[in-house]
């Protein structure tokens, strides 16, 4: 069983910074790519940033030059320092993780979700 359990959430004001984290921990046996995704209320989950194992990022164009996804490969965590926050970061974030168990290592990976951890930014 795999689980990815966020912390770091919070209120903070517009011009801030909050650094999220987020730990995947379980029956693990490669993670690939990790991810940031955000719901603001009333709008559809939607991709923040990227990071693969190798060390590549993408990002949103909403939020480029302001967040900084990375990752430590050996504590199967991954964090999102955010910058210059703006009211409309207000969301939940959520840590995606697509990753192979291993009960399964010959299979391909699976998407693996948090439960979310609230981020306000009042302006």
């Amino acid at each position: 069983q795999v689980q990815l359990v966020e912390s770091g959430g919070g209120l903070v004001q517009a011009g801030g910074s909050l650094r999220l984290s987020c730990a995947a921990s379980g029956s693990i046996f490669r993670i690939n790519v990790m991810a940031w995704y955000r719901q603001a209320p009333g709008k559809q989950r939607e991709l923040v940033a990227t990071v693969t194992s190798g060390g590549t990022t993408n990002y949103a164009d909403s939020v480029k030059g302001r967040f900084t996804i990375s990752r430590d490969n050996a504590k199967n965590t991954v964090s999102l320092q955010m910058s210059s926050m703006k009211p409309e970061d207000t969301a939940v974030y959520y840590c995606n993780a697509n990753i192979r168990p291993s009960t399964k290592p010959w299979a391909a990976g699976s998407d693996y979700w948090g439960q979310g951890t609230q981020v306000t930014v009042s302006s």
